[in-house]
C-alpha cells in the first residue's frame, strides 16, 4: 500500500500556511476541514490552506506537495487511530471508536489516490468552492532525476 509524505522544495510553506506540516510526515487531502467554509473564509493564509494544502497527520499543518511512498499495515493502522483521535479532539466526534471508520475511509481514499502513481511521484491538490461544496482535483508531477554532479563529489576529496 502507498500513501504520501510531506515534501518541501523550499521554505515557502513556512510563509504561506499558518501551520506548516513537517517534512516527511504522512499526509492526506484533509478537505473535510473546509466542508462548511464559504467565500468569506477564503482570505490570507486560510485561502492558501484551502486552495493548495495537504494535511499532515502529525502536526495537522499544511504542505503544498506530497511524495508517494510505501506505508506498512502497522503504520496505516496507527494513522487511522491518530486521525480518529483528531476527529474527537477537534471536530467533536463522540469517541475514537465512533470516528475510526471515518478516519479509515479518509486514509483509504488517499491510499487509492496514491495507488495510481509510482513511488516518488509528487502530488499537488487544488480546491475550489462550488454549488455542491468543496471540489478537489489533483495533479501528478514526476520528480526530476538529479544530475550526478549535483549530488556526488568528483575528483580527489583531500
Amino acid at each position: 500500500m502507498k500513501l504520501a509524505r510531506a515534501i518541501h522544495m523550499d521554505d515557502s510553506d513556512r510563509n504561506v500556511y499558518f501551520s506548516p506540516a513537517r517534512t516527511g510526515e504522512w499526509c492526506l487531502s484533509g478537505g473535510f476541514e473546509f466542508s462548511d467554509w464559504t467565500e468569506a473564509d477564503l482570505v490570507g493564509k486560510a485561502r492558501q490552506a484551502f486552495s493548495n494544502g495537504w494535511l499532515g497527520l502529525e502536526t495537522f499543518g499544511r504542505v503544498t506537495f506530497v511524495a508517494i511512498t510505501p506505508v506498512s499495515e502497522d503504520e496505516f493502522s496507527t494513522l487511522v487511530d491518530n486521525l480518529a483521535r483528531h476527529f474527537v479532539e477537534v471536530y467533536g466526534a463522540p469517541s475514537v471508536d465512533a470516528a475510526r471508520g471515518v478516519a479509515e475511509d479518509e486514509l483509504r481514499y488517499m491510499a487509492d489516490l496514491c495507488s495510481e502513481h509510482d513511488e516518488n511521484m509528487l502530488l499537488a491538490v487544488h480546491r475550489e468552492l462550488s454549488e455542491e461544496g468543496v471540489k478537489e482535483s489533483y495533479s501528478a508531477i514526476e520528480a526530476p532525476a538529479a544530475e550526478l554532479d549535483l549530488v556526488a563529489m568528483h575528483g580527489d576529496m583531500q
